[in-house]
């Protein structure tokens, strides 16, 4: 079997793995991300970038280049609750370079910064290539299996490597061979995912509606909208059982839109599901092995903040290992680490548990509501005080404790 050999090799391509292997190889450590997938198209995933990850391609130098790719921004979140429009957070108010969120699909984002990546001879990224299982010796990991190609006449070979990155999202095979225990902190809501198209009428500046039964999200995609319509877990089936008419006409009356504006839902096959997870591994590392991103840690779709949290984790690692791998021989110790969850642990349970208050508090009793909508407290008080926006627009914009970049640049 063929072997190769890196100094760190980081599994999965997506916001996590990408971003820690382009400021690796920016502080020239030889890095090799695994990425399963022939290019980086999934046509759902979230495409919300925040101020806080924003500010982190400010550092680098990027954001222009970033800013020039075709996105939309929008500056004030706003939903729609029952029959009242209510602005939660307007990022006019941040100190930042971007006083916006950028929706850009997530595949252009992840093409972004792999190109940038490329710029650095140290920097290899192998596509359709998976981890599929650890290497281990005395009890310490020193690598990943992998293969690549097409399922038929897949080949398969050992990356040896001084610390392996799991960055391969909810459902981790590193987490899962390097035997990590999950606590699962709940999820009772599922989404169901399609697209329509965006009519010069549709000129929407509200993200979201929320009804007694019905809760939808419309992200910004230029010529169509991205939708997501979250149902209780467990009630696929009942949707679907209602058929595709009931499902059309909710959407279209939640949102005030024309029946037709739906025509190209004309099937099952458009709506995708996405069962949501809330999950949080109790420990991030062991010898040889680190975990980041949704690997570590899946959030809810709540608030959108799963992108920047992964790309918080990425800038984390970046700044705690650079220095060891640019100044020291051979591996990071367990101890150090250790010391990426001493640092994102906090951060991503207190949002994790915001996001958890969210499903519990709002999302469900109006999924599960018969009567009169009823606003909670903490909106009416936003809607009653605006200057309360401010909370939530610094707590969606920037997360808590937002991360700066402090490794060297070959440049």
């Amino acid at each position: 079997m063929t072997t190769h050999k890196t100094r760190c090799c980081i599994a999965g391509g997506g916001p996590a793995g990408i971003m820690l292997g382009y400021l690796l190889a920016r502080a020239g450590i030889e890095v090799t991300v695994l990425e399963k997938w022939p290019d980086f198209f999934r046509d759902f995933r979230g495409d919300t970038i925040h101020p806080s990850t924003m500010e982190l391609l400010k550092e680098l130098g990027l954001l222009d280049e970033f800013l020039a790719l075709p996105h939309s921004e929008m500056e004030r979140m706003t939903f729609h609750f029952g029959k009242k429009e209510i602005t939660v957070a307007d990022f006019r108010t941040l100190r930042t370079a971007s006083r916006f969120i950028a929706f850009i699909p997530q595949w252009d984002f992840l093409t972004f910064l792999a190109t940038k990546g490329k710029e650095y001879p140290s920097f290899h990224l192998m596509m359709e290539t998976e981890a599929t299982d650890l290497l281990e010796e005395n009890g310490r990991v020193v690598g990943v299996k992998a293969k690549s190609g097409a399922e038929n006449g897949a080949e398969e070979f050992e990356i040896r490597a001084d610390l392996v990155v799991g960055a391969d999202g909810r459902h981790s095979t590193m987490r899962e061979k390097g035997g990590f225990a999950v606590e699962a902190l709940g999820a009772p809501i599922d989404v169901l995912w399609f697209r329509i198209e965006k009519r010069d009428a549709d000129d929407k500046q509200s993200l979201g509606y929320l009804d007694t039964g019905s809760a939808l999200v419309m992200l910004d995609r230029h010529d169509y909208w991205q939708c997501a319509f979250i149902i209780e877990k467990g009630t696929l089936e009942e949707v679907k059982a209602r058929g595709l008419d009931v499902f059309r006409e909710r959407i279209a009356t939640l949102a005030g839109l024309s029946p037709d504006a739906l025509v190209e839902v004309d099937s099952w096959e458009k709506v995708k599901f996405l069962s949501v997870t809330v999950d949080h591994a109790q420990e991030w590392a062991r010898d040889g092995l680190a975990l980041i991103g949704d690997a570590a840690h899946a959030m809810s779709p709540i608030g959108g903040v799963g992108i920047n949290y992964a790309v918080q984790d990425a800038v984390a690692a970046a700044n705690i290992l650079a220095p060891f791998f640019a100044n020291e021989p051979g591996a990071p110790s367990l101890e150090l680490l250790k010391k990426i969850q001493a640092r994102r642990e906090s951060p991503t349970r207190r949002m994790q548990k915001l996001q958890v208050f969210l499903q519990d508090r709002v999302l469900s009793p109006a999924l599960q509501g018969s009567g009169k909508l009823r606003m909670p407290l903490f909106l009416r008080l936003i809607s009653w005080f605006p200057i309360l926006r401010r909370i939530p627009t610094r707590v969606i914009g920037l997360g808590f404790l937002p991360e700066h970049v402090s490794t060297n640049s070959l440049d």
